[in-house]
């Protein structure tokens, strides 16, 4: 399996450059590991899925979240990502994926625990 997922350049302090210098963000291969796990690409997909827009995917229309809308109606997408939680379920030992409160750009946590028994714990901002 592959798939791409996107990076971002990063200040000295960590935080997200903005705007982004000329090069950035810039695409990183992300294949299967040479144990045949899949757990990597499936971890960057649902990363890539969370920072879509409702509809933004050409090839999975019901991917993504509708940021815009949820700005304008002050409603969190909670359902959508509920539903995200459930489609990527099932290639995972364990998913959660929670709203982190209290920040001013909408970031989830995603806590997964691979097939491996690997525990890995992101902080994706949409």
């Amino acid at each position: 399996m592959r798939t791409f997922g996107r990076v971002y350049a990063l200040n000295a302090d960590g935080s997200r450059q903005k705007p982004q210098p000329a090069g950035f963000p810039y695409w990183v291969q992300v294949t299967t590991d040479a144990n045949g796990f899949n757990d990597a690409c499936w971890i960057t997909t649902l990363a890539q899925v969370l920072q879509l827009n409702l509809n933004e995917s050409p090839f999975y229309s019901s991917f993504g979240l509708p940021d815009q809308q949820a700005v304008i109606s002050q409603v969190q997408p909670d359902f959508y990502v509920a539903r995200t939680q459930q489609l990527f379920a099932q290639y995972f030992a364990s998913l959660i994926i929670a709203k982190v409160p209290n920040v001013d750009e909408p970031t989830y946590n995603v806590a997964v625990l691979t097939n491996q028994g690997s525990r890995v714990i992101v902080q994706v901002p949409t």
